[in-house]
């Protein structure tokens, strides 16, 4: 390829990323509601802010700075520490219309993206590639992620809350380093609108709850023969909360769960799938084996209870 074919390529190439920091950037706002430098949220609808959770870390007296250097407060909407989503309401008068426009298409491995952010006055733009995709994923907290993007840039200061890019400007997705560590990761717009729609509507996001604590243990051929089961592990409940959907239909320390609606279940993170907030309120059939014979207990799902935050449970990333 001629050299000014090259170099009028790579022109073109700044020039959308340059207009994508001028679309978006438009949008991402700084959040002081933290010690140090402040954090980035990104205007997710006119009035709402989407942060991380893990820089939220008050609850009150908290500001925002727009693009245009206009300070407005903010209210805090809720937040669920398990997709380390946060959402803000902008004083009345202070809606603005630079919402931004997510990205209908699925990241892409190698795909060249922007991750912006505010830690200040001004934007900020680290340059780089989306290095993993996957499926669906569930966080250390027990949420659910619609898709596991992990990002190849430069991390700064105030990046997590701030925006993923692509080079037409869309919004892929919000950055954080609280759900690994170390790691760059995005919460994919799909969920961030799922979460910010719970948040708004409730102030937390409900996840059902049966009470239990749980640790994998392996069936031994016989028990899988008098059970009349193939599967080789199931799930030693090992606590069950006083007074829990769990304790109230029957379930007792020592059972071994091996499905929920004939469903097998072997890791604790195949209980957290099978309750989802739309269970709550339903029954479930709790298959268990106990003294060696199996049972079927019917347990009605509650709402996981929400502890209070403190500041040991706040993750320690800090960008």
């Amino acid at each position: 390829m001629p050299a000014s074919s090259t170099d009028g390529l790579l022109a073109a190439v700044s020039n959308d990323l340059a207009a994508a920091v001028d679309t978006v950037g438009r949008a991402v706002v700084a959040i002081h509601a933290r010690r140090r430098i402040p954090a980035s949220g990104v205007l997710w609808q006119p009035g709402v802010v989407v942060a991380a959770h893990h820089t939220i870390q008050r609850d009150d007296d908290i500001t925002v700075t727009l693009h245009d250097g206009t300070t407005v407060s903010a209210t805090l909407a809720g937040r669920d520490p398990s997709t380390d989503l946060a959402v803000l309401r902008l004083a009345a008068g202070a809606a603005g219309s630079e919402a931004v426009a997510p990205a209908s298409e699925a990241p892409r491995v190698g795909q060249l993206v922007l991750a912006l952010g505010r830690p200040g006055a001004s934007v900020t733009a680290s340059l780089g590639i989306v290095s993993a995709v996957g499926g669906e994923w569930r966080t250390w907290q027990g949420g659910t992620i619609d898709r596991f993007v992990r990002l190849d840039l430069a991390v700064y200061d105030g990046f997590s809350g701030g925006a993923l890019v692509d080079t037409a400007g869309k919004v892929l997705g919000i950055n954080t380093s609280g759900l690994a560590r170390a790691t760059a990761m995005t919460v994919p717009s799909s969920t961030v609108s799922r979460v910010v729609g719970q948040l708004l509507a409730r102030g937390h996001v409900a996840r059902g709850w049966l009470g239990i604590a749980t640790q994998p243990v392996r069936l031994p051929p016989a028990l899988r023969q008098s059970l009349g089961t193939k599967a080789e592990v199931g799930l030693m409940v090992v606590n069950v909360e006083p007074d829990s959907p769990a304790e109230r239909g029957g379930v007792l320390i020592g059972d071994i769960l091996l499905t929920l609606d004939d469903r097998p279940v072997s890791d604790p993170g195949d209980v957290l799938a099978a309750l989802g907030g739309e269970r709550i309120g339903q029954t479930i059939a709790v298959g268990v084996a106990r003294g060696g014979r199996p049972e079927t207990l019917t347990v009605t799902v509650g709402e996981r209870p929400r502890p209070e935050r403190s500041r040991s449970e706040r993750p320690r990333a800090r960008r």
